[in-house]
């Protein structure tokens, strides 16, 4: 976890070092609280709404526990419904109804 917080840092750093690959502020803000931008209007639990993300498309989620695991960080891959996954794993998801998984 930490490992990733340094890499968002960087990140952070490196959109506003560079002209013309900045985020939107709303999104630049969301970060700056670890937050994630989910593609829902409402968070999943345990998340708490704190704002928008990129230009009020997409709302920004704060984890209130500390305890959740987001599919990606966990080196998972969000897929919609349809698909099958030959191995599931716990893990958030930014789209209503898709699933995390380790293969496809």
């Amino acid at each position: 976890m930490k490992l990733f917080s340094c890499l968002m840092a960087l990140l952070l750093f490196l959109l506003h070092a560079v002209p013309g690959l900045g985020l939107p502020k709303d999104t630049l803000h969301c970060l700056e609280y670890h937050g994630y931008c989910f593609h829902l209007k409402s968070c999943p639990k345990p998340f708490a709404a704190f704002g928008t993300c990129y230009r009020r498309r997409k709302t920004c989620c704060i984890d209130t526990t500390s305890h959740s695991h987001i599919c990606q960080e966990e080196g998972g891959h969000c897929v919609p419904p349809e698909i099958r996954c030959l191995q599931e794993q716990v893990g958030l998801c930014p789209r209503r109804g898709w699933k995390c998984c380790t293969e496809v």
